[in-house]
C-alpha cells in the first residue's frame, strides 16, 4: 500500500478555487478517517497528492466533468453516486462544467494498512487502486450510511462509523477475500472478556480495534463474530449499554444530567437525551421523575440502527 510520491501534503482539504465545506465530521470523534460534504464551483480544480486515500462521490444532478489523474484522461457525465477513488500519493486535475456537490471520504494510510494486515493479505498485493466513475452497489450502501451519520441530528456511537469505514476499506482493497457468511460465534470466555471490558470502560471512547485485540481477531472477523454472539452489531450493543448506564444513574438521582451523560460515555447531554428517548421512549427528566415516584417501567425498546 506504500506509494512513494514526492511532495506529499497532510492537508486533508486542499483548497484550490473556492471549494466550500458544507458539513464535516471533524467534531464527531472519528479517528483515522473522516467525511466532508463539499460545494464545488464550476471550473478547473488542481488537487495535490495527500497522505490519505480519498473517495469523492457526486451528490445531486448530473454534471459534465473531466479528470486527469494517474496518467488517465476521463470525460464523463458525473451522475448521483458516481465515485472516484484516489489512493494516497496521487494528484490530479478535475474540471466540472457546472457547480456540484461532492461527498468526500478520507482514510488514513495507517487505517487502511491496519485493515489489510488484519485480513492477512500479501502486503505486495494489498493496495487501493485508482478508480474513476465507480458504480458499486455495496460501496454505495456504505457511503450513503456514512453520509447519514454526517447529516444526523445526533450521530450514532463512533464505533458505527468506524465499522462502516472498515467495510469501505475491505471493499476497495485489491485481493480482499469475499465475506464468509457461515454462522460462527465468540467462545463464551472471549465474549465475557469483551463484555466486561465494555462495561468497565463505558465512559470512555471505545474503538473496534481495541475490542478486537482483546480476543486476538481482526476487526472484520470480530464484527461478524460479535454480531452472531450478541445478536446485534458492536455499536448497537455499546449504545444500549450506555443508555442502561444512564438510566441507572438517572434513577439514583445523585448526579446532574450533564455528569451522567459523561459517566455513560455520551458526548454531551443532548446526545444522551436523544438516545435515551429513542431506546427507552422517555426523556431523562421523565426517568428522573419516575425514580422519585418509585416507578421504573422504562425498558430498552426494539430499535433500528443505533
Amino acid at each position: 500500500m506504500q506509494l512513494a510520491t514526492p511532495h506529499l501534503t497532510s492537508n486533508l482539504t486542499p483548497q484550490v478555487g473556492r471549494r466550500v465545506s458544507l458539513r464535516s465530521s471533524a467534531a464527531l470523534g472519528w479517528q483515522g478517517f473522516g467525511v466532508e460534504m463539499l460545494g464545488i464551483p464550476a471550473g478547473e480544480h488542481r488537487i495535490p497528492a495527500t497522505t490519505h486515500h480519498r473517495i469523492g462521490v457526486h451528490v445531486g444532478t448530473p454534471v459534465k466533468a473531466r479528470c486527469l489523474c494517474d496518467g488517465r484522461r476521463v470525460a464523463r457525465i458525473q451522475a448521483h453516486g458516481d465515485a472516484d477513488v484516489i489512493p494516497a500519493g496521487l494528484d490530479g486535475v478535475w474540471t466540472d462544467e457546472s457547480d456540484c456537490t461532492i461527498l468526500r471520504i478520507w482514510i488514513s494510510d495507517e487505517f487502511a494498512r491496519t485493515t489489510a494486515g488484519q485480513l492477512h493479505l500479501n502486503p505486495a498485493r494489498a493496495h487501493i487502486r485508482p478508480q474513476f466513475q465507480l458504480r458499486d452497489r455495496r460501496l454505495h450502501y456504505l457511503v450513503w450510511a456514512l453520509r447519514a451519520e454526517l447529516e444526523a441530528e445526533e450521530a450514532s456511537d463512533a464505533l458505527y462509523a468506524e465499522s462502516l469505514c472498515t467495510a469501505v476499506v475491505v471493499r476497495l482493497l485489491e485481493g480482499a477475500p469475499e465475506p464468509d457468511n457461515r454462522r460462527r460465534s465468540l467462545a463464551p470466555n472471549a465474549a465475557a472478556r469483551v463484555i466486561d471490558f465494555i462495561e468497565s470502560n463505558i465512559d470512555k471512547h471505545l474503538t473496534l480495534a481495541e475490542l478486537a485485540a482483546l480476543v486476538d481477531f481482526s476487526v472484520p472477523h470480530f464484527k461478524v463474530l460479535f454480531r452472531e454472539t450478541l445478536g446485534m452489531p458492536v455499536h448497537q450493543y455499546v449504545i444500549h449499554r450506555r443508555v442502561e448506564r444512564a438510566k441507572t444513574l438517572l434513577l439514583q438521582g445523585r448526579l446532574s444530567v450533564t455528569q451522567i451523560a459523561l459517566e455513560a460515555g455520551f458526548a454531551h447531554q443532548s446526545h444522551m437525551a436523544h438516545w435515551v428517548q429513542r431506546l427507552l421512549g422517555a426523556t431523562p427528566r421523565e426517568i428522573v421523575k419516575s425514580g422519585r415516584d418509585g416507578l421504573d417501567d422504562h425498558r430498552i425498546l426494539p430499535a433500528g440502527k443505533a
